[in-house]
């Protein structure tokens, strides 16, 4: 298993993943690392790898408006990887890089459904947080959960 900065041929691979996961939809992929792979934002993206092909990815970005605080806007894992501690190893990777930007808060956020209970309690086994609820912020019934961490 390696963690490692994504790469453009990982795409395919990663857009499998995505339509596993439903995470979003895979058609948005290549768009949103568009920036990172061509070096135009500060934009992190980080891919697991194991036995050649590309099984999950974590994507963060710096806050806007913000000393150092960055947000875990996605992660994503095969079904097969997943409650092995793959998503756990991917999620620390990231924070050291983050911490080597400088970041000293990441904020993840998060849906409150029943739907997403293995996800809330994956980032507080993590070491996170929970922050703020806000009530029907997706949808009528689902709920915005943001969850904090310090590096520092």
């Amino acid at each position: 298993m390696e963690i490692r900065y994504t790469q453009e041929g990982d795409i395919a691979a990663l857009k499998q993943v995505l339509d596993q996961t439903d995470l979003f939809p895979s058609h948005m992929l290549g768009d949103m690392l568009k920036g990172f792979l061509d070096g135009e934002t500060d934009d992190l993206w980080l891919t697991l790898e194991v036995d050649g092909t590309a099984c999950g990815f974590c994507y963060a970005n710096p806050e806007r408006m913000t000393e150092e605080t960055w947000s875990i806007l996605a992660l994503a894992l095969d079904p097969a990887r997943q409650g092995n501690g793959a998503g756990a190893q991917l999620t620390r990777q990231m924070e050291a890089q983050i911490e080597d930007q400088g970041g000293r808060v990441i904020i993840v956020d998060t849906s409150g459904t029943d739907a997403f209970a293995k996800t809330r309690a994956f980032y507080e086994k993590a070491g996170y947080t929970e922050e703020a609820r806000i009530r029907d912020f997706w949808a009528k019934g689902d709920d915005k959960v943001t969850f904090w961490k310090t590096l520092t």
